[in-house]
């Protein structure tokens, strides 16, 4: 399949899944809203650097999956997500587990991110320093979005509560940071490999072909 095709379908998965998540969502719009917010910002980025610094198909297919995670957790609101209801009752959890889901993603998907844009942006090329790097932004990004999620809790507590989603547990947001780094080090150590694969058969910068 032509590269361009592989990513045109991405693209048109995930619109169709926005798309979706956004009829009759089960919280107010105001949350579906903040939920897809990452998504929205992120799309014109993307498409706008498209021809200019065009990404591997693997971290497009992240920035994919990782998209329509976010998008059905918005739709549903992460405390009502279908999938997370059956895990609760699988596991006998007391919590829909879902939004962890989302928080692992958060470290798996931007790692390979990460890694990517430093790689060929930067001398940082290989080697635990990139490893590093790699680790490092994604969890900076979480603790970001933490303070955002307090901020956001701060000025509209009634109308924010499905988007902060800690469904009364205490420990909520440590845990949501711990996940995203577990994701980080679980992609890195899965994924590394394949990504050099990809970056070298996309003549990017910063990796050396052996």
């Amino acid at each position: 399949m032509p590269v361009r095709t592989y990513h045109l379908i991405l693209l048109a998965t995930v619109l169709i899944v926005w798309i979706w998540s956004a009829i009759k969502p089960q919280d107010t719009y105001l949350t579906w809203f903040l939920e897809t917010l990452p998504f929205m910002m992120a799309l014109p980025i993307i498409l706008l650097t498209y021809k200019k610094f065009r990404l591997t198909d693997l971290t497009y297919t992240l920035i994919a999956l990782h998209a329509m995670i976010l998008m059905l957790g918005a739709h549903y609101s992460y405390a009502k997500v279908p999938l997370g209801l059956w895990m609760e009752e699988w596991f006998g959890w007391t919590r829909n587990n879902y939004d962890k889901i989302g928080h692992l993603m958060q470290g798996f998907g931007p790692a390979i991110y990460a890694r990517e844009i430093i790689a060929r942006t930067s001398p940082v090329q290989k080697g635990k320093w990139l490893a590093f790097f790699s680790l490092a932004v994604p969890l900076a990004f979480s603790a970001l979005y933490e303070i955002l999620e307090w901020a956001a809790s701060l000025s509209n507590p009634n109308d924010t509560e499905a988007f902060l989603g800690t469904q009364g547990y205490l420990w909520d947001t440590q845990t949501d940071m711990f996940l995203c780094l577990i994701g980080s080090m679980a992609s890195l150590l899965l994924l590394a490999t394949l990504h050099d694969k990809h970056l070298l058969k996309t003549q990017a910068p910063g990796i050396n072909k052996k």
